[in-house]
């Protein structure tokens, strides 16, 4: 892409557009100035609204949904409008698949026929899922269980591992929309330093939407002190991000449970039939027995037969790993984790490091600790020691940082776009989520009113809060940008079956059969094709608004 070669990497601090991105609007504004003389609205390149896309969380029914609504767009000749799409969670998971092919939007049709294949297609093995589980233990200083969730979960409901780096996209969506994926800092959200939490993560940039402080995407996750880098890892691939990105619905029982199916899958017969056991089946055994422990106490059941097995299998073993008490039959947390940690140290020797194989057992270990720590995302900090004003002191402290799914906060990316450099005019809000139809655009009016960001005030009709419709408009005013939100399953598309659909199109699912998808994606279909005339009566008064507002300079 052009002005690449003026990357550095370096920490970059302001709030300006980097210039990767300034020329791709540049070329895109001609793009969509064509597209809407096509809709009979004139206007001079000056005059040509900013309008972004968001999609919301939802696992595989935001995935699939956005992937539909998009394709309608383009069928409408609306998609070319589209400066910018912007995504959290399941909906990063359909742009992953959309940007890993180039100029996409030129061939779209093909495209989602393609990803519809893929998604009903054979299931990745647990043997590519273990490797890649391996890789990442490997070759990061930083293992955490993003990289379980990723290489064991997200592998499984995208049905592939795309271990392309996010830079590569970089020469790939010339004709297409800018595309913006987004994160949030663990730590900020709990400090409630709602200013700090946005990460928007591009082809060319990441970093703090609010505050301005960016590094070359490249470098994310490499190891920097004082704005310099001096410790390269290895660039953040697709799959990674799906899996930091799409982490909400992540819960420790179906990752146990997802580890349990690889251990089970990569045990030998010889595990658990030979009388004189090797210490690699031992530490096998004790992997497996160890989840199973783990699994139990989640659900309250009694645990016992899995610490017998565990106390004979390391009866030769250190002290920490003799038998837990369990009173009443049940483990605390604290004594579980205590012990989860030790047992997993202890076998570590038993894996004598004589082929691939026993360095997947001990990656599974490394898992099942981090598992017990819960600890997500973690990353090198390249803010770590810098002087950043507007930046609190607990980021720029910090060596490390953890970053998980948006959707832990307001599960729709708002805040990548409503950078006021990005002028956007226009928001087009795809909401993919399960409970409330309203909550991500009220949520983000009430913070953008704490952070003094422009943003229309929002009013929901009494009479709409049980039944939502399939088109709802929030006039801009006083710079604020007009949002549009449409609710995926409403009154319109899915007329007195609300509930049913989201019942049967759950977040946690793990896949959808072929008719699931079909459906879905029609009823993503029809919130476009209903709303065409509606869309374009928008797209028309931002215009104007932009002309007045030109005329009044």
């Amino acid at each position: 892409m052009a002005g690449m070669k003026s990357f550095k990497s370096d920490v970059r601090i302001g709030h300006s557009l980097n210039e990767a991105e300034r020329n791709h609007l540049d070329r895109r504004t001609k793009t969509v100035q064509k597209c809407l003389q096509q809709q009979s609205i004139s206007c001079t390149k000056d005059e040509v609204p900013n309008i972004a896309v968001l999609g919301s969380g939802g696992g595989l029914r935001a995935m699939v949904g956005l992937l539909g609504s998009l394709s309608q767009l383009s069928e409408e000749g609306l998609l070319n409008c589209i400066m910018y799409l912007s995504g959290v969670s399941g909906s990063t998971w359909c742009m992953a698949s959309l940007y890993n092919e180039s100029d996409w939007s030129t061939k779209l049709e093909t495209v989602k026929r393609n990803i519809i294949k893929r998604l009903t297609g054979p299931s990745v093995s647990s043997l590519v899922k273990g490797e890649k589980l391996l890789k990442y233990y490997l070759t990061k200083d930083n293992f955490s269980l993003t990289d379980v969730w990723a290489a064991l979960f997200v592998a499984k409901m995208v049905n592939e591992i795309n271990e392309s780096g996010i830079t590569k996209q970089r020469n790939h969506f010339s004709s297409d929309p800018y595309p913006i994926y987004n994160v949030i800092d663990k730590k900020c959200k709990y400090d409630k330093l709602n200013a700090d939490c946005w990460f928007e993560i591009t082809p060319d940039e990441s970093g703090y939407s609010l505050t301005g402080a960016f590094v070359n995407s490249q470098c994310l996750g490499s190891q920097f002190k004082n704005g310099k880098k001096i410790k390269e890892q290895p660039e953040i691939d697709m799959l990674y991000l799906q899996g930091l990105c799409g982490s909400i619905i992540a819960e420790m029982e179906e990752l146990l449970r997802l580890l349990l199916s690889l251990i089970q899958d990569k045990m030998e017969p010889a595990d658990t039939s030979t009388s004189q056991k090797s210490d690699e089946q031992k530490g096998r055994e004790v992997l497996l027995n160890l989840v199973h422990l783990n699994l139990c106490a989640m659900k309250d059941q009694d645990p016992e037969v899995f610490l017998q097995n565990l106390t004979e299998l390391l009866k030769d073993k250190h002290q920490g790993t003799e038998a837990l008490k369990t009173p009443e039959g049940k483990i605390s947390k604290a004594d579980l984790e205590k012990y989860t940690l030790h047992v997993c140290s202890s076998v570590f020797d038993w894996f004598g490091g004589s082929g691939f194989g026993d360095d997947v057992w001990i990656a599974i270990a490394r898992s099942i600790e981090k598992i017990g720590g819960w600890i997500w995302g973690k990353t090198y900090n390249y803010l770590n020691n810098m002087t950043v004003e507007g930046v609190d002191h607990s980021v720029l402290n910090s060596e490390k940082r953890e970053y998980e799914d948006a959707g832990l906060l307001i599960n729709s990316p708002y805040f990548s776009v409503l950078r006021k450099e990005r002028n956007i005019d226009l928001i087009i809000s795809l909401d993919f989520s399960a409970g409330d139809p309203y909550q991500t655009v009220v949520q983000t009016a009430k913070m953008c009113q704490e952070l003094h960001i422009p943003y229309p005030k929002v009013v929901i009709p009494s009479e709409d809060q049980t039944e939502p419709k399939d088109f709802y408009v929030f006039r801009g005013y006083n710079k604020a940008p007009t949002v549009i939100h449409i609710p995926l399953f409403n009154s319109i598309n899915c007329k007195g079956e609300i509930k049913e659909y989201k019942k049967r199109y759950q977040t946690f699912q793990m896949n959808y059969t072929s008719e699931m998808i079909t459906d879905l994606l029609k009823k993503a279909a029809l919130n476009i094709i209903n709303n065409k005339k509606n869309l374009l009566t928008e797209i028309k008064y931002v215009t104007e608004q932009k002309k007045m507002s030109k005329l009044l300079k």
